[in-house]
């Protein structure tokens, strides 16, 4: 097979575009030191998280001059993420830290103040139309198609000026702001979506980058004008735990508990619903726009590098070209010869087998008391921080396990309420929500709009946001505390437990402001599949991701 250079810079989850690109039909070569790249053809530069810390390992690594040296000589580059990025002047994200400086603009922060930021999730890529046909794809690129992206700064649109400089740009919009989705000239082309994780569309844009491809038709049925915007994200998760047999399955809790109840032919035993790896493809190929898999017993006791969970990631993400998320136990480990492990060394094994985000529970309620002890000061040292910092805020996802506590009057207790619809065993008008740890065995006396905002301000990029009066109950999602946690935070939030019917999917986006919702059980039972729930979101006029068919990644 032909052959593209990657560069591994410590850029995230490179293990999926690797994946990608063999995919359609191309053998990966790394890039190990500054000398390879003079003898690489085609070359790949990744990236994810902060524009700062990308460019300084580029930098230091002496990278940078063998990069520019590539793109004059006029040889296909590609750049995804924070590779597009590199491209630019600079980025208010780390105003000292100059960029490649090919194109003369600089990057701002999305504006806070009527969205989330980061930008998460399946936007458009739409070509500005300046002298090619209306019936043009560049690279691939399809009008009605969506692509994964994952960013906080990205470069404002406005319109002829980089065109007049020869480039190409296809465009998203976030909100209010367009933006820079995509950009090409010549020899170069650069993403801000990650073409890896979008399904059969962004393989489409690698084969006919590497094939040279620059220009071809759209597909048939989208020549149409389309609804640009972020979609509504629909996530399947997976709970994740061995068996009474010792083998990993998927499995599904009622208020966190899995094992079979009383009265049933597998009474005690550890509910299996199916095998992690093609469960997880099955629900992509019905069109999940991203999967989760909750590691709900951590394996504590296996060494590091024989984590049951790595095996998982690593067959999953051969396969599933949309994000991974992965939590449990990502924390400070013991490995098998005595040596610690720190949180950000656990997450990068995690990065490098196939997760593009991890998720963090019990460790980061602890880290939100020890925030507030200290006056909310930050300590720099929490999991929450290392990664972040390394990864960019968009890799931490923190899961949230509340539980609603009842009361008669906000004077009963020090923590934030809400007046109910639903009231309690003894007519409780007031509630609060409590927050739990170790898989909600144990409370704290820390509500949840509490951690939110600690753990935002630590550098968490998204909330998985459960709730345990909820979990299995198949009634829907608690909407009131939905609309609590999103009104306390900028960052996104995914709404989860209780989903049994594709309606609450619709109410939750309907009534919330939430960004993602999640489904479980009605998935694993096989009531529903993932396309049920896009199909009724489309009907009720909600923007989706379309499914696309995988061969249709061959222009």
């Amino acid at each position: 097979m032909p052959v593209v250079h990657l560069l591994d810079y410590v850029a995230g989850n490179v293990r999926s575009l690797a994946n990608a690109v063999e995919k359609v039909g191309y053998t990966i070569e790394w890039i190990k030191t500054p000398t390879d790249i003079e003898s690489a053809q085609s070359l790949i530069l990744p990236g994810v998280g902060h524009f700062g810390h990308c460019l300084s390992q580029l930098t230091e690594g002496g990278y940078l001059e063998p990069i520019r040296q590539h793109i004059e000589v006029g040889k296909p580059f590609l750049g995804i993420c924070v590779g597009l990025q590199a491209l630019f002047e600079g980025s208010e994200e780390s105003p000292n830290i100059p960029g490649i400086s090919l194109i003369p603009e600089k990057l701002v922060r999305f504006n806070d103040h009527d969205k989330s930021v980061p930008h998460i999730g399946w936007n458009s890529a739409k070509i500005a139309r300046t002298g090619h046909g209306r019936d043009r794809s560049f690279y691939g690129l399809q009008n009605w198609s969506k692509y994964y992206y994952v960013h906080s700064y990205a470069i404002p649109y406005r319109h002829g000026v980089l065109e007049a400089a020869g480039w190409t740009v296809a465009t998203a919009k976030y909100g209010s702001e367009e933006f820079v989705g995509a950009i090409g000239r010549r020899n170069v082309l650069a993403t801000q979506f990650h073409p890896e994780k979008s399904g059969a569309s962004g393989l489409r844009l690698l084969k006919a980058f590497f094939t040279g491809h620059e220009w071809g038709s759209l597909l048939p049925n989208m020549r149409d004008e389309p609804n640009q915007g972020l979609t509504r994200r629909v996530i399947a998760c997976l709970d994740v735990r061995t068996n009474d047999h010792g083998d990993l399955v998927v499995t599904k809790g009622d208020q966190y508990e899995v094992r079979e109840k009383a009265g049933t032919a597998s009474e005690g035993l550890v509910r299996n619903l199916g095998k992690p790896v093609d469960m997880a493809r099955k629900y992509y190929d019905q069109g999940a726009d991203e999967i989760t898999f909750l590691n709900i017993t951590s394996f504590r006791n296996c060494p590091l590098a024989d984590l049951p969970m790595l095996e998982i990631l690593r067959r999953t993400a051969e396969s599933v070209f949309v994000p991974l998320t992965i939590g449990g136990g990502i924390r400070q480990m013991v490995d098998a010869d005595g040596s610690r492990v720190s949180a950000l060394e656990v997450a990068t094994i995690y990065f490098k087998s196939g997760a593009d985000k991890v998720s963090i529970g019990s460790d980061a309620v602890i880290a939100a008391i020890e925030y507030y002890k200290n006056d909310r000061q930050l300590s720099g040292r929490t999991a929450i921080e290392l990664i972040s910092a390394a990864y960019g805020n968009q890799a931490v996802v923190v899961s949230v396990d509340p539980k609603r506590v009842y009361v008669h009057s906000i004077c009963d207790t020090p923590h934030k309420t809400i007046r109910t619809t639903y009231r309690g065993p003894a007519g409780e008008e007031y509630c609060w929500y409590q927050c739990t740890v170790k898989g909600g065995r144990e409370s704290t006396d820390m509500d949840v709009q509490q951690l939110v905002q600690a753990v935002e301000a630590m550098g968490a990029g998204e909330i998985l946001l459960n709730c345990i009066d909820k979990d299995g109950s198949n009634t829907g999602f608690d909407i009131e505390l939905v609309r609590e946690v999103k009104s306390c935070t900028k960052i996104p939030v995914v709404a989860s437990s209780g989903a049994g019917r594709p309606t609450h999917f619709a109410e939750v986006f309907e009534d919330t402001c939430t960004d993602a919702a999640l489904g479980a059980g009605m998935f694993h039972r096989g009531e529903y599949t993932v396309k049920d729930v896009k199909d009724h979101l489309s009907e009720r006029g909600l923007l989706v991701r379309p499914v696309e068919d995988i061969t249709n990644f061959i222009v």
